[in-house]
């Protein structure tokens, strides 16, 4: 059974109350305040104070503090005037039925403050939402700007060098042309020049008058060969460790790959005839990787490779780009396949398998296969054994290698 504080105060104004109820040395934390518009109760066990208003108040405005051992309310009055008492004495029949009505009340107010912030929490997940959105579209309409430009930069470039190539076409056409017309007039001059000693032979053999001052024509030339010996191609190779089959064979391997074109791809048929050259992708492949649009370089040279597979360089570069992109897996296939391409080993491809080596003896390194990383840059070295930097990245290498094992 709780026991009434009665030992309470309270003071008014016209627009406000005062209450006071003391706490009885209990915890803050254990006291419990229920407050609506026309009752109000602290409980704080075994001690409970309630009052059944005199007037409405304005509970969203009244103040509750405790501290120093009571409970301090400002209750704001609905109507100003002088309340004749506190608490109402009221039946307990009608008690009840404002303690029950102030429990419905709250439990409404309880209601619509969950729905207003369940509202207002959605409210600002929709705004976050509506921010995040306008913010990729702003990268994504950065990224197509940028895409573009480099776009039409690319396009710029090689309506320049079309140019280039055009101009210099019809000054050789026009050369060929002035030289054509001057041979002609030189043909034609000579063969007027014979008509007129003809001409005039005849004229004096008829009249039987020896012709005086000149020397007689001479007759045509006889027909002869010119035999004309090419003088072979010289390897930097020295004649000791001389491979000159190999070489040659090198040799022929690269023509035959130079004439080996797919045309018939469907993705060329957006290009010009201009495009469709991997000589000409492998160039802006470059550009583009020195330029650190890895991307753009590694789609110049997928599309190089589908017009010719045959050209080491291609894969090695692109094997480059795979590289930078983390793509390393990948990056040790074409490195591979070039060091596939670049046989028979000799001295014109050295420096491409030097490479090819270090590409893949890189891809293997990232992958924590330093064993076949070592391998690949001693294979590197093996090509360069007086290059510094080989030589420093081997002994690192070396060194992981030997610290994992002991």
């Amino acid at each position: 059974m709780p026991l009434i504080v009665k030992d309470y105060s309270w003071t008014q104004t016209e627009s406000k109350v005062h209450i006071s109820v003391p706490l009885k040395g209990m915890n803050a934390k254990q006291v419990d305040i229920f407050a609506t518009d026309e009752y109000l109760k602290v409980h704080f066990p075994p001690f409970f104070f309630e009052a059944f208003l005199f007037a409405p108040v304005y509970d969203d405005k009244s103040i509750a503090k405790i501290g120093n051992g009571v409970a301090l309310f400002t209750l704001q009055k609905q109507k100003e005037e002088l309340w004749d008492q506190l608490s109402n004495n009221e039946d307990k029949c009608k008690q009840k039925e404002i303690r029950e009505k102030a429990i419905l009340k709250a439990q409404e107010k309880a209601t619509a403050d969950s729905q207003a912030k369940a509202e207002k929490q959605q409210e600002e997940s929709k705004f976050a939402l509506k921010t995040m959105m306008k913010l990729e579209e702003e990268e994504r309409a950065r990224i197509e700007k940028i895409k573009h430009e480099e776009c039409k930069k690319a396009a710029t470039e090689f309506e320049n060098w079309k140019l280039k190539h055009t101009l210099k076409e019809e000054e050789e056409a026009v050369q060929s042309q002035q030289h054509n017309i001057q041979s002609d007039r030189n043909t034609e001059t000579c063969e007027i020049s014979k008509a007129d000693r003809l001409s005039e032979s005849r004229s004096s053999g008829r009249l039987g008058i020896p012709q005086q001052g000149k020397e007689n024509v001479p007759g045509p030339r006889s027909c002869g060969n010119i035999k004309v010996n090419f003088t072979p191609r010289v390897f930097p190779t020295a004649l000791r460790e001389s491979r000159l089959p190999d070489e040659e064979e090198w040799l022929k391997k690269q023509a035959e790959a130079r004439r080996t074109v797919a045309a018939d791809l469907a993705e060329l048929d957006d290009l010009k005839p201009e495009e469709r050259n991997p000589d000409w992708l492998k160039e802006k492949g470059d550009k583009f990787f020195v330029a650190g649009n890895y991307q753009a370089a590694l789609n110049a040279y997928n599309l190089a490779l589908k017009l010719n597979r045959k050209l080491p360089a291609l894969y090695s570069n692109r094997a480059a780009c795979h590289l930078k992109l983390r793509n390393l897996h990948k990056a040790i296939e074409d490195s591979s396949q070039a060091l596939e391409l670049l046989n028979p080993p000799v001295a014109d491809n050295a420096s491409a398998r030097l490479k090819a080596h270090v590409r893949r003896g890189t891809a293997f390194c990232e992958l924590e296969l330093y064993v076949e990383g070592l391998q690949e840059y001693q294979a590197a070295l093996k090509i360069d054994p007086n290059n510094p930097k080989l030589q420093e990245d081997v002994q690192k290498i070396r060194d992981i290698v030997q610290g994992a094992s002991g």
